[in-house]
Protein backbone atom coordinates (compact mmCIF):
# COMPACT_ATOMS: atom_id res chain seq x y z
CA UNK A 1 0.00 0.00 0.00
CA UNK A 2 1.08 3.55 -0.73
CA UNK A 3 2.46 5.28 2.40
CA UNK A 4 1.00 8.78 2.31
CA UNK A 5 1.02 10.07 5.88
CA UNK A 6 -1.18 13.15 5.42
CA UNK A 7 -3.60 12.80 8.34
CA UNK A 8 -6.27 14.79 6.49
CA UNK A 9 -6.96 11.67 4.44
CA UNK A 10 -7.61 9.65 7.61
CA UNK A 11 -10.80 11.63 8.29
CA UNK A 12 -11.52 13.27 4.93
CA UNK A 13 -15.09 14.33 5.70
CA UNK A 14 -14.00 16.23 8.82
CA UNK A 15 -11.06 17.79 6.98
CA UNK A 16 -13.41 18.87 4.18
CA UNK A 17 -16.13 20.34 6.42
CA UNK A 18 -13.59 22.27 8.48
CA UNK A 19 -11.69 23.31 5.34
CA UNK A 20 -12.76 23.99 1.74
CA UNK A 21 -16.34 22.79 2.38
CA UNK A 22 -16.87 24.75 5.60
CA UNK A 23 -19.66 26.72 3.91
CA UNK A 24 -21.75 23.54 3.84
CA UNK A 25 -21.16 22.51 7.44
CA UNK A 26 -24.06 21.95 9.83
CA UNK A 27 -22.62 21.48 13.31
CA UNK A 28 -23.55 20.23 16.73
CA UNK A 29 -20.69 19.99 19.20
CA UNK A 30 -17.80 18.23 17.48
CA UNK A 31 -20.02 16.60 14.84
CA UNK A 32 -20.54 18.10 11.38
CA UNK A 33 -22.58 17.11 8.37
CA UNK A 34 -23.51 18.26 4.89
CA UNK A 35 -27.05 19.41 4.08
CA UNK A 36 -29.06 16.34 3.12
CA UNK A 37 -29.63 17.50 -0.46
CA UNK A 38 -25.84 17.83 -0.89
CA UNK A 39 -24.64 14.64 0.80
CA UNK A 40 -25.59 12.23 3.57
CA UNK A 41 -22.01 12.29 4.87
CA UNK A 42 -21.42 13.12 8.51
CA UNK A 43 -18.05 13.82 10.12
CA UNK A 44 -17.19 12.55 13.57
CA UNK A 45 -14.01 13.53 15.43
CA UNK A 46 -11.11 11.10 15.28
CA UNK A 47 -11.85 9.89 18.80
CA UNK A 48 -15.68 9.94 19.10
CA UNK A 49 -17.04 9.57 22.63
CA UNK A 50 -20.59 9.02 23.85
CA UNK A 51 -21.37 12.74 23.74
CA UNK A 52 -20.42 12.87 20.05
CA UNK A 53 -22.84 10.07 19.20
CA UNK A 54 -25.53 11.92 21.15
CA UNK A 55 -24.80 15.04 19.12
CA UNK A 56 -24.99 13.05 15.88
CA UNK A 57 -28.34 11.62 16.99
CA UNK A 58 -29.65 15.13 17.64
CA UNK A 59 -28.25 16.45 14.37
CA UNK A 60 -29.65 13.62 12.22
CA UNK A 61 -32.88 13.10 14.12
CA UNK A 62 -34.38 9.97 15.75
CA UNK A 63 -34.82 7.08 13.34
CA UNK A 64 -32.94 8.84 10.52
CA UNK A 65 -29.85 7.62 8.72
CA UNK A 66 -26.32 9.02 8.50
CA UNK A 67 -23.42 7.92 6.32
CA UNK A 68 -19.94 7.65 7.85
CA UNK A 69 -17.39 7.93 5.02
CA UNK A 70 -13.94 6.37 5.26
CA UNK A 71 -14.40 5.97 9.00
CA UNK A 72 -13.45 3.28 11.49
CA UNK A 73 -15.96 4.58 14.05
CA UNK A 74 -18.17 1.90 15.61
CA UNK A 75 -21.67 3.08 16.60
CA UNK A 76 -22.76 2.39 20.18
CA UNK A 77 -25.34 -0.16 21.26
CA UNK A 78 -28.84 0.62 20.04
CA UNK A 79 -27.73 2.12 16.73
CA UNK A 80 -28.55 0.22 13.57
CA UNK A 81 -25.98 -0.56 10.88
CA UNK A 82 -27.89 -0.77 7.60
CA UNK A 83 -24.86 -1.57 5.49
CA UNK A 84 -21.10 -1.37 5.49
CA UNK A 85 -18.99 -1.28 2.33
CA UNK A 86 -15.36 -2.35 2.69
CA UNK A 87 -12.96 -0.78 0.24
CA UNK A 88 -9.76 1.05 -0.52
CA UNK A 89 -8.64 4.64 -0.35
CA UNK A 90 -6.34 5.32 -3.32
CA UNK A 91 -4.06 8.29 -4.02
CA UNK A 92 -2.75 9.50 -7.35
CA UNK A 93 0.97 9.27 -7.88
CA UNK A 94 2.82 11.33 -10.47
CA UNK A 95 1.55 10.11 -13.82
CA UNK A 96 1.93 11.61 -17.29
CA UNK A 97 -1.69 10.92 -18.24
CA UNK A 98 -2.96 12.98 -15.30
CA UNK A 99 -1.86 16.21 -16.96
CA UNK A 100 -3.16 15.33 -20.42
CA UNK A 101 -5.52 17.69 -22.21
CA UNK A 102 -9.12 16.45 -21.67
CA UNK A 103 -10.56 14.53 -24.62
CA UNK A 104 -12.73 16.62 -26.94
CA UNK A 105 -15.82 14.65 -25.92
CA UNK A 106 -15.47 15.69 -22.26
CA UNK A 107 -17.89 18.47 -21.31
CA UNK A 108 -18.20 20.54 -18.13
CA UNK A 109 -21.54 19.81 -16.45
CA UNK A 110 -23.68 22.38 -14.67
CA UNK A 111 -27.02 22.99 -12.98
CA UNK A 112 -28.93 22.39 -16.20
CA UNK A 113 -27.57 18.82 -16.30
CA UNK A 114 -28.51 17.79 -12.75
CA UNK A 115 -31.66 15.83 -13.61
CA UNK A 116 -29.78 13.77 -16.19
CA UNK A 117 -26.92 13.26 -13.72
CA UNK A 118 -29.35 12.02 -11.09
CA UNK A 119 -30.94 9.65 -13.60
CA UNK A 120 -27.54 8.28 -14.69
CA UNK A 121 -26.49 7.80 -11.06
CA UNK A 122 -29.75 6.01 -10.34
CA UNK A 123 -29.09 3.57 -13.19
CA UNK A 124 -25.40 2.95 -12.53
CA UNK A 125 -25.10 3.29 -8.71
CA UNK A 126 -21.63 4.90 -8.46
CA UNK A 127 -22.37 5.95 -4.87
CA UNK A 128 -24.59 8.54 -3.19
CA UNK A 129 -25.58 11.37 -5.53
CA UNK A 130 -28.12 14.05 -4.62
CA UNK A 131 -29.68 17.16 -6.21
CA UNK A 132 -26.94 19.47 -4.88
CA UNK A 133 -23.97 17.09 -4.97
CA UNK A 134 -22.69 18.96 -8.03
CA UNK A 135 -21.93 21.93 -5.73
CA UNK A 136 -19.10 19.98 -4.08
CA UNK A 137 -16.73 20.39 -7.03
CA UNK A 138 -16.24 20.22 -10.77
CA UNK A 139 -18.15 17.60 -12.79
CA UNK A 140 -17.57 16.41 -16.32
CA UNK A 141 -19.66 14.29 -18.65
CA UNK A 142 -19.73 12.67 -22.07
CA UNK A 143 -22.79 12.73 -24.32
CA UNK A 144 -23.64 10.44 -27.17
CA UNK A 145 -26.54 11.40 -29.42
CA UNK A 146 -27.36 14.17 -26.97
CA UNK A 147 -27.73 11.72 -24.06
CA UNK A 148 -25.50 11.90 -20.97
CA UNK A 149 -23.85 8.46 -20.89
CA UNK A 150 -20.90 8.95 -18.52
CA UNK A 151 -19.77 11.35 -15.81
CA UNK A 152 -17.24 11.92 -13.03
CA UNK A 153 -16.49 14.73 -10.62
CA UNK A 154 -15.24 15.84 -7.22
CA UNK A 155 -16.70 15.14 -3.78
CA UNK A 156 -14.70 15.45 -0.53
CA UNK A 157 -12.12 18.25 -0.41
CA UNK A 158 -9.60 17.96 2.42
CA UNK A 159 -7.16 20.90 2.18
CA UNK A 160 -4.73 20.20 -0.66
CA UNK A 161 -6.74 17.22 -1.91
CA UNK A 162 -9.74 16.49 -4.15
CA UNK A 163 -11.70 13.23 -4.16
CA UNK A 164 -12.57 11.86 -7.59
CA UNK A 165 -16.09 10.48 -7.35
CA UNK A 166 -19.35 9.60 -9.14
CA UNK A 167 -17.42 7.81 -11.89
CA UNK A 168 -20.06 6.00 -13.92
CA UNK A 169 -20.95 4.93 -17.44
CA UNK A 170 -24.26 3.74 -18.85
CA UNK A 171 -24.26 -0.03 -19.46
CA UNK A 172 -24.69 0.45 -23.22
CA UNK A 173 -21.47 2.50 -23.48
CA UNK A 174 -19.04 0.60 -21.27
CA UNK A 175 -15.75 -0.70 -22.60
CA UNK A 176 -15.08 2.43 -24.66
CA UNK A 177 -12.66 4.17 -22.29
CA UNK A 178 -15.13 6.88 -21.26
CA UNK A 179 -14.45 6.55 -17.53
CA UNK A 180 -10.71 6.91 -18.08
CA UNK A 181 -11.22 10.08 -20.13
CA UNK A 182 -13.38 11.59 -17.42
CA UNK A 183 -11.05 10.68 -14.54
CA UNK A 184 -8.15 12.25 -16.43
CA UNK A 185 -10.19 15.44 -16.82
CA UNK A 186 -11.08 15.53 -13.11
CA UNK A 187 -7.54 14.97 -11.86
CA UNK A 188 -6.08 17.42 -14.39
CA UNK A 189 -8.45 20.10 -13.11
CA UNK A 190 -7.47 19.36 -9.51
CA UNK A 191 -3.78 19.45 -10.38
CA UNK A 192 -4.16 22.79 -12.15
CA UNK A 193 -5.74 24.13 -8.97
CA UNK A 194 -2.85 22.80 -6.89
CA UNK A 195 -4.67 19.81 -5.35
CA UNK A 196 -3.70 16.15 -5.32
CA UNK A 197 -6.29 13.52 -6.20
CA UNK A 198 -7.57 10.58 -4.20
CA UNK A 199 -10.64 8.35 -4.37
CA UNK A 200 -12.50 5.51 -2.69
CA UNK A 201 -13.52 2.25 -4.31
CA UNK A 202 -15.20 -0.88 -2.97
CA UNK A 203 -12.83 -3.81 -2.51
CA UNK A 204 -14.89 -6.12 -4.71
CA UNK A 205 -14.94 -3.74 -7.69
CA UNK A 206 -11.83 -5.26 -9.25
CA UNK A 207 -12.48 -3.72 -12.66
CA UNK A 208 -12.54 -0.21 -11.19
CA UNK A 209 -9.44 -0.84 -9.07
CA UNK A 210 -7.53 -1.92 -12.17
CA UNK A 211 -8.73 1.13 -14.09
CA UNK A 212 -7.57 3.48 -11.34
CA UNK A 213 -4.23 1.71 -11.07
CA UNK A 214 -3.75 2.15 -14.84
CA UNK A 215 -4.29 5.88 -14.35
CA UNK A 216 -1.67 6.15 -11.62
CA UNK A 217 -3.67 5.63 -8.41
CA UNK A 218 -2.24 3.42 -5.67
CA UNK A 219 -3.90 1.97 -2.58
CA UNK A 220 -3.14 4.00 0.56
CA UNK A 221 -5.25 2.08 3.07
CA UNK A 222 -8.27 -0.12 3.56
CA UNK A 223 -11.37 1.70 4.75
CA UNK A 224 -15.15 1.43 4.91
CA UNK A 225 -18.32 3.43 4.38
CA UNK A 226 -21.04 2.70 6.94
CA UNK A 227 -24.70 3.70 6.87
CA UNK A 228 -26.04 3.94 10.42
CA UNK A 229 -29.51 4.59 11.73
CA UNK A 230 -30.14 6.74 14.79
CA UNK A 231 -32.13 4.91 17.49
CA UNK A 232 -35.82 5.77 17.50
CA UNK A 233 -37.36 7.02 20.76
CA UNK A 234 -38.50 4.24 23.04
CA UNK A 235 -42.25 3.63 22.83
CA UNK A 236 -44.26 4.17 25.94
CA UNK A 237 -46.12 1.19 27.33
Amino acid sequence: MRQVTDHRLDNPALASLTGPHARFAERRGRVLRYPREVSWFVALPDDPVAADWEDLAALAGPGNRALLPASAAVPPAGWGVEWRLEGFQMVLEDHDDASAVPHQEVLRLGAADVQEMLALAERTRPGPFHPRTIELGTYYGIRRGGELVAMAGERLRPPGWAETSAVCTAATHRGQGLAARLVRAVVAGARNRGDRSFLHVTADNIRAVRLYESLGFRVRRRTAFTMVRVPAPARRA
